[in-house]
């Protein structure tokens, strides 16, 4: 079936949706809230009052449920009424879940969800995961017509207020970028090796009018970049760093998001085994992530610099892949022992902060990665797994992720006990030790570069397993970026889910006498 086209409307007139697939969905209390006059328009002519209020008692209070109108084309979903603390209160999973199920195999559909405006941001991503963009499925004619699939938020809390056509805007922006994301991690590395992932990068430059900075092939090496050149010199398909830089002329501090962009890994050398290399496509979901955010984020107006850095590789097998025992030097000028060519990641996004820091001097590095299995044993399939330097900007992450549905829950930062697992006889480190928090560990390796003492932010993201759900990729960390740093944008909606903090002014280096006062980020 065609990829859907998603569109976010403040109302839809009467009789629009006549013909089409017609959801609502909501908490329970948040439905029954609604007057007749709130959803007539969208009910008639094929659904009465007295059916809808009918549809309302039936409805289990205590739990997700649905109850079906008018056939299976008009239908009320409740969703649940609480979720702990470690949740997000959008219920951003269970919504994704039933607008696949119930509007995953129609041609158009009309989605009205019922919720506060808090919960609208959050809601919006998870629609928009429902209709993934990849498929080579082979269609008759007649599933090839144009889907369209238009979605009115009714919030409930402040009552019955409408969005703005600025807040329709981010949505639709945040939406595009998390299927952008999506498309790009389901693609297979026969569409979407490291050539074809810089085409992407090229068009989201394009489009916001920015000239991007890529070192390939040789020139990695030439330029330091051992860690990015040690993992894809093996590959057909040539490694590469790829840097989107947002300089504008009134920002206050850098910004940098490095993203792990492994177009198929097959552990190089030390090879997988054939039930865990189906799947090593989506190895990119860090770099896709990165590249997603970025794109809506500067177009809503991002006010600080901002480089979006991709480390973008193919870990292969063959006679010039690494071996183990190599030793390769870094770009932070750090010697590793590679014990481990399926511990690459870490050697990529060593590559890509170091050069945050070095060249951009940014003052706020976050690294996103599908880094490591242990992710899925630490946090799980919905939480992506946190370490970061700071206590502050760890609270605001938590809150970033609940707000936006892309969950975080953090992992012990304790380098002073857990570093030494990479210590080694041959060179400054090694890449790999599983004795020890390795979920944590893998992440220290990365923030190791910029060293502990570092006086800025450092915020390590694991997301190996959020980042697919069934056979589909989730695009995950698009919304997480959107909502930490939506402080730093000029859209409201993003100012709102933004989490609030105390104000800091570290960083690389100090403000210079004289210098703007650095805006408040969290």
């Amino acid at each position: 079936m065609a990829a859907a086209e998603l569109l976010f409307c403040r109302r839809s007139s009467p009789g629009e949706t006549a013909e089409r697939a017609l959801l609502i969905v909501g908490q329970s209390a948040h439905l029954r809230s609604l007057s007749w006059e709130d959803v007539r328009d969208v009910l008639l002519p094929r659904v009465d009052e007295q059916t809808w209020r009918r549809a309302l008692r039936c409805l289990q209070a205590d739990r997700t449920d649905v109850c079906p109108l008018w056939l299976n084309m008009v239908t009320v979903a409740a969703l649940p009424p609480a979720v702990s603390r470690h949740n997000t209160p959008s219920s951003a999973h269970a919504l994704a879940r039933l607008v696949e199920t119930r509007l995953g195999a129609q041609h158009s559909a009309h989605i009205m969800v019922v919720c506060e405006k808090s919960s609208v941001f959050a809601s919006a991503c998870a629609v928009a995961r429902a209709f993934p963009l990849f498929s080579r499925k082979s269609e008759r004619s007649s599933s090839r017509e144009d889907r369209r699939v238009t979605v009115e938020f009714f919030c409930v809390e402040p009552r019955g207020e409408r969005l703005s056509n600025s807040a329709l805007e981010c949505l639709s922006r945040a939406a595009q970028s998390v299927r952008l994301a999506a498309r790009i991690v389901d693609s297979p590395c026969s569409d979407m090796d490291t050539e074809r992932f810089l085409q992407e990068v090229r068009a989201v430059a394009a489009e916001l009018r920015i000239s991007p900075v890529i070192i390939r092939g040789e020139e990695l090496r030439k330029k330091g970049f051992g860690g990015i050149y040690g993992v894809g010199k093996g590959a057909t398909s040539r490694p590469a760093l790829a840097v989107l830089s947002h300089t504008p002329p009134a920002a206050t501090q850098t910004i940098a998001w490095v993203g792990k962009g492994v177009v198929y890994d097959t552990g190089g050398l030390i090879l997988k085994g054939k039930t865990q290399l189906p799947g090593m496509k989506r190895d990119c979901a860090g770099a896709a992530a990165v590249l997603g955010a970025f794109s809506a984020a500067v177009k809503q107006g991002f006010k600080e610099n901002l480089h979006a850095i991709l480390c973008l590789a193919e870990n292969c097998t063959g006679p010039r892949a690494t071996r183990p025992d190599d030793i390769h030097r870094l770009y932070s000028g750090k010697t590793v022992e590679i014990r481990n060519t399926d511990a690459e990641g870490r050697l990529l996004l060593a590559d890509g902060a170091a050069y945050a820091l070095r060249d951009l001097k940014a003052d706020v590095i976050l690294d996103m990665a599908t880094l490591t299995g242990a992710q899925g044993v630490a946090t799980g399939r919905y939480h992506g797994a946190l370490l970061t330097n700071d206590e502050d900007w760890e609270k605001a992450c938590v809150a970033a992720g609940r707000s936006s549905g892309d969950l975080v829950q953090p992992l012990v930062y304790t380098p002073e006990l857990h570093f030494s697992e990479f210590s080694s006889a041959m060179a400054d480190v090694k890449n790999f030790d599983r004795s020890n928090a390795p979920c944590s560990c893998a992440g220290l390796f990365i923030g190791a570069q910029l060293g502990f003492s570092w006086s800025g932010v450092w915020i390590h993201v694991d997301m190996a397993s959020p980042a697919y759900s069934g056979e589909r990729a989730t695009g995950y960390g698009v919304a997480l970026l959107l909502a930490l740093f939506g402080r730093s944008t000029d859209d409201a909606l993003l100012q709102l889910i933004s989490p609030a903090g105390p104000e800091r002014h570290g960083g690389a280096s100090e403000v210079a006498k004289g210098a703007p006062k650095r805006r408040k980020l969290i």
